[in-house]
């Protein structure tokens, strides 16, 4: 079969081509939630089927299982679409096949292109050549690694080569409102999913840090080092940490200064919000997430680092027992870097859609989301039916039914509302209240898929009103 393959490889490719173009066409008319399932199958065949057949079967089984989560109605995950320019550059990355690691002029040097998509990532959020970093799959890998570079400076202000030694105990982490990637990682680290010293956020329906309890959380650590996660966009509410004034402490303190910009880093992107951003290029590490608003197919975010703590990192993933690997110390491998061996090249579809659109096209991007957010926003806050839980001050609506008495509703309501295929929205909680989140990324979302949202939002509630 696999012969046969081979052989009709060009039919086998022009029909995935077809079978794509048809998908995105009608992306926005596939439903946003899968209203069946499938049994699954436990025993591979002897003989294989060859792709043709297998595409059949794939058809026929799982396709009606494929939602529109990178259409323009998806924003329960904070999820971007994908660019034309992006799902290029990800079909290459697959048809290539490289595993880029080295930039040392032997084997595989696609790393090259990894190098230079990051110069170009740092030149889209104007910071500075003295950070640098590499790609990982999401914001949870992201954060572990800079995490784990973190743990490792952490336990060299005490005498400690945590990478060798192993963690111990004494590792301080400080944070208000961590995402819960962030606190996974902690898990992950062995630093403790529970064991960070909780910082009051501002009052006045706010998630961002309380930099005066901060500081006095600091103070009573007596010098003792420790780690500061703080939020470039907190998930709910997209609210930010006073980073110019974290930045002003940093000069006071010994911290290692961590900022989660998962998707709030993209405020960057647009003159009307970049000040949200002031004094981030000061963080020692930055999440950054591209297959949210970068808008590239998922597995794809990226990592930044202060280049002078190149040896932290290095001392973190080094493959020290496998010489045939080099050096790690003498030259550059993201083999070294961060935490896979064998990676795709994830970094190929950002650099397709970077030199598609350039700065002008992400700052459209940026700033049509942030107006479909507050077109939602209007819509709720003139509504009888529900109300805001805070203020949308970018790209998420975080709302409820309106009234206390409406609460134990909440849930069935969006489990209706997402059953219906046109738009998704996710749960959560918000003070306390239970709520809705719409998050826009999405580059194909426009004003009618707002409408689409607000009518099927109010036929919901049609039955019982």
């Amino acid at each position: 079969m696999l012969q046969n393959d081979l052989a009709s490889f060009d039919a086998i490719l022009q029909q995935v081509l077809q079978q794509g173009i048809d998908f995105l066409k009608t992306i926005d008319q596939r439903p946003t939630s899968a209203p069946h399932t499938v049994s699954l199958v436990a025993e591979l065949e002897k003989e294989g089927q060859g792709t043709l057949a297998v595409l059949a079967e794939f058809n026929q089984r799982f396709d009606p299982l494929i939602v529109a989560s990178s259409g323009p109605r998806s924003w329960g995950f904070v999820t971007g679409g994908a660019t034309p320019a992006s799902i290029a550059g990800d079909w290459l990355a697959g048809v290539y096949d490289q595993n880029p690691q080295s930039i040392q002029g032997q084997g595989d040097l696609s790393a090259l292109i990894e190098v230079e998509t990051i110069q170009l990532l740092l030149s889209l959020f104007d910071l500075p050549d003295t950070l640098t970093g590499g790609f990982v799959t999401g914001a949870t890998m992201s954060n572990f690694t800079t995490l784990a570079v973190a743990r490792q400076w952490a336990g060299q202000q005490q005498g400690r080569d945590i990478a060798k030694e192993g963690v111990g105990s004494g590792v301080k982490v400080l944070s208000a409102t961590p995402h819960s990637s962030a606190v996974k990682s902690l898990s992950m680290l062995g630093l403790g999913s529970q064991n960070f010293i909780k910082v009051n956020a501002l009052s006045g329906n706010r998630e961002a840090i309380n930099v005066t309890d901060l500081e006095e959380k600091i103070q009573s650590l007596n010098s003792e080092p420790f780690i500061l996660i703080s939020s470039g966009g907190t998930v709910n509410t997209v609210d930010f940490d006073d980073l110019e004034a974290i930045s002003h402490l940093k000069k006071r303190y010994n911290f290692w200064w961590h900022i989660d910009a998962a998707f709030g880093g993209f405020a960057a992107c647009s003159p009307h919000y970049k000040h949200l951003l002031k004094g981030w290029e000061g963080a020692d590490s930055i999440t950054i997430d591209c297959h949210k608003w970068l808008n590239v197919p998922y597995e794809s975010a990226f990592f930044l680092v202060k280049k002078e703590h190149s040896i932290l990192q290095v001392e973190t993933f080094q493959n020290s027992n496998a010489p045939y690997l080099g050096n790690p110390l003498e030259n550059f491998s993201y083999l070294n870097f961060l935490p896979e061996n064998s990676r795709r090249l994830r970094a190929l579809p950002a650099w397709f859609s970077l030199k598609a659109y350039g700065k002008k096209g992400y700052r459209e991007i940026v700033e049509n989301s942030i107006r479909m957010a507050q077109l939602l926003d209007a819509f709720i806050k003139e509504s009888d039916d529900f109300e805001l839980l805070a203020p949308t001050r970018l790209n998420n609506v975080c709302f409820t039914l309106k009234g206390e008495e409406n609460q134990d509703k909440v849930h069935s309501f969006l489990i209706q509302l997402n059953q219906r295929g046109k738009v998704f929205m996710t749960p959560t909680v918000y003070n306390g209240k239970k709520g809705i989140r719409a998050a826009f990324v999405n580059w194909r979302t426009g004003e009618k898929d707002v409408e689409v949202a607000i009518a099927e939002m109010k036929s919901v509630l049609a039955p019982s009103a």
